[in-house]
């Protein structure tokens, strides 16, 4: 269970498939979903063996405990974005505004929510809110049908890198630190560089991690053989929009926090790493 085309998760499942390919060792066919939310009810429902999933969302997700890590394989950078041409230059102004918040089954719209909440707009009036794909949010962007778009990806989305217009995103600084307060350490602050989407300066967003996911009853020896490839050659595993923290090394794969690791993860890495 992938996620949505344009996204970092579909990006990086057709990199890891094409892995598999060249290994010979498994087949890996990537679904395209809505994202975590909607990939950890594919887990639950047999639908899917492996999910990708951000972290925040799992632990509040029935069927949690039915789900195991393979590792922690890249950072996503939570973003809201304006047309250049806004008016709107903080969060708070998005009170009244038209606002995708992602797109139906994405992790991102749990942490909308609980970004929003953080400077007072969780009223379900205090914005308009809608759930759009990443294509459709930078489209109606582009086109003035909404004011603003949220979504976790990667630098730069691909989805919204290319548009007819200059976007820019805002400084969620004070953001971190409130999700931080309430949720802990599965935020943190990431530096999104200037000139990532068009002449807009740098800011400081939320960073959270992007797990690797597999079902507690796929076999040791199948994840075991998924731990090769993330360790023989991650650079081939590297999507064009990860120009972002790199976690596609042995000590950061096994950093899942409260996900454990697949048996077959943990027996795999210990091999070969000690």
């Amino acid at each position: 269970a992938a996620g949505e085309q344009g996204g970092f998760f579909w990006e990086f499942s057709g990199l890891l498939a094409a892995a598999a390919d060249r290994s010979g060792v498994m087949r890996l066919t990537p679904l395209q979903t809505g994202g975590s939310v909607e990939n950890l009810a594919m887990l639950r429902s047999g639908e899917a063996e492996l999910a990708m999933s951000l972290a925040d969302v799992i632990a509040g997700t029935p069927g949690a405990d039915d789900v195991a890590a393979i590792g922690r394989v890249y950072e996503n950078y939570f973003q809201v974005a304006v047309r250049d041409d806004s008016p709107i230059h903080s969060i708070e102004q998005l009170a009244g505004r038209t606002v995708s918040i992602g797109a139906p089954g994405a992790g991102a719209t749990v942490l909308s929510e609980r970004v929003l909440a953080t400077v007072g707009l969780a009223d379900p009036d205090a914005l308009r809110r809608v759930e759009r794909p990443m294509r459709g949010a930078a489209t109606e962007l582009a086109e003035g049908r909404i004011d603003a778009a949220m979504w976790a990806g990667g630098l730069p989305t691909p989805a919204f890198a290319d548009l007819p217009v200059d976007i820019r995103l805002l400084d969620l600084s004070a953001v971190v630190d409130a999700l931080r307060s309430v949720y802990g350490t599965a935020y943190e602050p990431v530096s999104v560089p200037a000139g990532v989407y068009g002449p807009h300066p740098g800011v400081t967003t939320v960073g959270v991690a992007n797990l690797l996911l597999a079902r507690r009853d796929v076999p040791d020896t199948v994840v075991a053989d998924i731990v090769d490839l993330l360790l023989d050659d991650p650079s081939s595993l590297v999507p064009a929009q990860a120009i972002g923290s790199q976690f596609l090394d042995a000590q950061s794969l096994i950093q899942t926090g409260p996900v454990a690791l697949h048996p077959g993860a943990t027996a795999e890495y210990r091999r070969r790493h000690g």
